[in-house]
């Protein structure tokens, strides 16, 4: 077996190992989230409330249904992220692994996948207080919708907005070239690898924030319209078009809203 056989080996080892623990997490996430949504089901006609979850609608914030809320959106931005993550995973396992070749340290694609996963957890923490803040004011329902039109549509045209903005624009680069993210931005060492994750991190939630808060116009625990919004984040970062089609969605998205304020 020549030497350059046995790297193609090796390389094609990783990426399935990775490809595997990908799949398995993104897996894991929504049977948690599957789980919560039967939960939430309990809730009956008079608007009693099941049990876990769901009890968080029942009466005002402790700091145990915020941390509850929290982990919630922790566990709903892994589902819905880390698949439109895989190719910038990927990338870094096989480059990661080819510094190990020339005799540089090796660090774990884990940590990258954990620097990445921090800056959503960041923003899980702004989203759980968000959430916090619209009950106080009775702007969601207990089934965690927009109780409001004008609530609802103002998320619609300010999503639509951002989609058009050059901020947008250049996070979304960010995310569609992981090549381009290497090369400008590759770290060496533990720490290095682990800022470098969370980096990428923070040009995916500059990318994808206001979509997110469209969970409150469809419901945040409306499974359908968390993997529709998942799925049209991993088509805009991957097709070709993505670009385009981000920008036609934007459009759509303000045109939806104002009908939605009118309406």
């Amino acid at each position: 077996m020549t030497a350059a056989s046995a790297r193609e080996r090796v390389l094609k080892r990783d990426r399935l190992l990775v490809s595997v623990g990908i799949v398995g997490v993104t897996a894991l996430a929504w049977a948690y989230l599957f789980l919560l949504a039967a939960d939430m089901g309990k809730m009956d006609v008079s608007g009693a409330m099941g049990s876990g979850m769901a009890m968080a609608q029942a009466k005002p914030w402790s700091l145990l249904d915020f941390a509850l809320m929290f982990i919630m959106w922790a566990v709903m931005m892994v589902a819905m992220m880390l698949p439109s993550a895989s190719p910038m995973i990927l990338l870094y396992a096989t480059v990661a692994r080819k510094q190990q070749e020339e005799g540089k340290p090796f660090v774990p694609v884990g940590l990258f996948a954990s620097g990445y996963l921090m800056a959503w957890t960041a923003f899980s923490l702004v989203a759980a207080g968000s959430q916090w803040a619209l009950e106080q004011v009775a702007l969601l329902s207990p089934a965690m919708v927009s109780a409001s039109p004008y609530l609802g549509g103002a998320l619609l045209v300010g999503a639509g907005v951002y989609q058009l903005t050059p901020l947008k624009n250049a996070c979304l680069k960010q995310c569609r070239s992981p090549q381009s993210f290497v090369a400008h931005h590759w770290r060496t060492g533990t720490r290095g690898t682990l800022l470098m994750g969370m980096q990428h991190g923070a040009f995916c939630v500059g990318c994808c924030w206001a979509l997110m808060a469209l969970l409150f116009v469809g419901g945040v625990m409306n499974l359908l319209w968390v993997a529709i919004i998942a799925g049209f984040v991993l088509l805009e970062k991957v097709l070709p078009a993505g670009h385009a089609m981000g920008r036609l969605t934007g459009v759509a998205l303000v045109a939806w809203g104002i009908w939605l304020i009118l309406s």
